[in-house]
């Protein structure tokens, strides 16, 4: 019997070859790192990535013992060879294989360097004082849907003078995009980061008074953001908010550099423009935005106005890397908070569930009104709000922690509970009568400790339609309320224990 052979389309008999086929899987092989690196390989290897923490060190890996002032990453090498790593960057010889370096924190902005000389990858570099890690998340997302997963980010917060090296010498030489998250807590840290990056695509999100402690003023921490326009490749794009008050000094800046420049935001001249913002099931919000050639609508997942605005951002980043709108759309849509950052826990409560709304990764004064205001917006029976102290204010410190009586009356916030001394200042103005619509004082309480906190929640009692929103600065620890009332314990029961904290170094 002769079965008649399907007809297949010539085009579909071969897969179509693309010039990054012809590049090698592997993000590095001893003969590149020592090339890179200056340095000596005992062995021949072959890596799939590199790790700087022997805790996270997958099979395949590249461990990089840097050395701390605290720290020594050689006595962790064995443990590294435990979990799976093929070799280590060393400075001393080691009973494994390895490549020997001078120094090995040298070493990793070396490989750093070969690995962007080498990548033909978009890269677009983020910074701001609000709102870096969630929106380089989005653009990730956003180009690597447009890529097929051929876009590569700086995962967790990693965007410090370690951090930023460390997500470049990951940086596959397959990579279509790379999204690079660039942060400081002082003068003169984002032009070296920007020149590590060398970014296509500089994007800066806003401007408020985190870590004013080290800089002094809003006009210095503008100065210091506006730097990682320096970096720039010739030709590239600085994404700017228009509706910033510093929006003139940061374009100053940008011009200064050579930058093409594109603003987003509300304000009537920004080239990527809201028109309008409609808010969704569940929250988030269908987006209307004029980009002065074309409109488009899309959907974001993320609750909270500052969202909205983010988006425009990351839309004009998207394009001016060459990504495709219409996968950012669908990316966006799809984009949920992040742990410590806007993640939404449903919570068993008795009776019910209530939702827990973690923003305990940082806080400054931004941030906390942006989210408080988010808390407004969510449909919850009560609204409660876990407030973690703001840290790097230094002699603004009172006024600001003071100055949030206003966003907490605003939101309706039931009872509140402050943790931290630099919380005092608002816990007495909480105090005082006449804070909420009805003139009557906020029920709070003032905490010492996450745990003290814990207790306090418990105490005053969880309900069916609840809303809590926690959030403050890394260093005071809330996450471990969070993962108090989302893992360890049912909400209502008081406990003192908590789970561990992310891990990443970070500015802000």
């Amino acid at each position: 019997m002769n079965v008649p052979k399907p007809f297949i389309h010539p085009r579909l008999r071969t897969w179509p070859v693309m010039p990054r086929d012809a590049v090698r899987q592997a993000l590095w092989t001893s003969t590149e790192i020592a090339a890179a690196t200056g340095g000596v390989a005992s062995h021949d290897f072959q890596a799939a990535d590199v790790e700087m923490d022997s805790r996270d060190v997958k099979p395949g890996d590249v461990f990089v013992a840097l050395k701390g002032e605290a720290m020594d990453g050689h006595k962790f090498v064995a443990q590294a060879f435990v979990k799976g790593a093929v070799a280590a960057i060393v400075d001393r010889p080691v009973d494994y294989p390895h490549v020997l370096v001078a120094d090995t924190t040298r070493a990793l902005h070396d490989l750093a360097c070969a690995a962007r000389e080498r990548s033909h990858a978009v890269c677009i570099g983020i910074t701001g004082s609000v709102g870096k890690t969630g929106v380089k998340e989005a653009i990730f997302a956003c180009l690597d849907r447009a890529s097929r997963g051929a876009a590569h980010r700086s995962v967790r917060s990693y965007n410090n003078h370690v951090g930023v090296p460390l997500s470049l010498a990951r940086l596959p030489a397959r990579a279509k995009f790379g999204v690079f998250e660039m942060g400081m807590n002082h003068a003169g840290e984002i032009a070296p980061l920007a020149a590590h990056v060398r970014p296509h695509v500089a994007l800066i999100t806003t401007i408020a008074p985190a870590h004013i402690e080290n800089l002094g003023s809003l006009e210095a921490i503008a100065d210091e953001k506006a730097q990682i326009f320096t970096g720039l490749v010739p030709g590239g794009t600085a994404v700017i908010p228009a509706d910033s008050e510093w929006a003139n000094r940061l374009i100053a800046h940008a011009k200064a550099s050579g930058a093409e420049i594109i603003t987003f935001g509300r304000s009537a001249n920004a080239d990527v423009r809201l028109l309008d913002a409609i808010p969704a099931a569940g929250g988030g919000a269908l987006v209307t935005a004029d980009l002065g050639d074309r409109r488009i609508c899309y959907t974001i997942a993320e609750p909270g106005e500052h969202w909205i605005v983010n988006s425009l951002g990351v839309m004009a980043a998207v394009r001016a890397a060459g990504g495709d709108l219409a996968s950012a759309g669908v990316a966006l849509a799809e984009v949920g908070g992040m742990k410590g950052r806007g993640a939404r826990h449903t919570i068993p409560v008795p009776g019910g569930e209530a939702l827990l709304i973690d923003e305990s990764y940082n806080a400054n004064p931004a941030s906390m009104r942006a989210t408080l205001k988010a808390l407004k917006e969510t449909v919850a029976t009560r609204r409660l709000a876990v407030l973690g102290s703001m840290k790097e204010l230094g002699d603004f410190s009172d006024a600001f922690h003071r100055q949030l009586v206003e966003p907490i009356a605003d939101a309706g916030v039931a009872h509140a509970i402050l943790v931290g001394e630099e919380m005092t200042p608002l816990a007495e103005e909480l105090g005082k009568a006449g804070n909420d619509p009805l003139g009557k004082p906020i029920a709070f309480a003032h905490c010492g400790t996450p745990a003290e906190a814990i207790t306090a929640l418990a105490q005053f009692g969880l309900a069916p339609g609840d809303a809590v929103l926690v959030k403050g600065s890394n260093s005071v620890g809330l996450g471990r309320l969070v993962s108090h009332f989302t893992e360890n314990a049912p909400a209502g029961t008081a406990a003192g224990g908590a789970g561990p904290m992310q891990r990443a170094p970070r500015n802000d």
